[in-house]
């Protein structure tokens, strides 16, 4: 089984939001809840089972560093994103 952790980006499966990019903002059980700072903004995120996410091995320190701190902003989620696609 995959290891999800927080900050970590990953793309949605199943779903309307299908192949679309996700940052994880918190691990509960089964779920995990997911933004991207655009449709999905941080204070009403995606709701998922882990199942329905392809996990990536990118994890954003800026976002685990922001979520820590409690500072963490929707332009902080779409920036991380960018920077991923811009590697990929």
């Amino acid at each position: 089984m995959v290891d999800f952790q927080v900050g970590q980006i990953v793309f949605s499966k199943r779903g309307r939001d299908k192949g679309v990019a996700f940052i994880i903002l918190s691990v509960e059980g089964e779920y995990i809840y997911l933004a991207d700072g655009m449709t999905r903004q941080k204070d009403k995120p995606k709701k998922k089972k882990l199942k329905h996410v392809q996990p990536t091995n990118t994890i954003s320190d800026n976002i685990v560093t922001a979520l820590s701190s409690d500072r963490l902003l929707d332009s902080d989620l779409r920036k991380a994103l960018k920077e991923f696609e811009d590697k990929s």
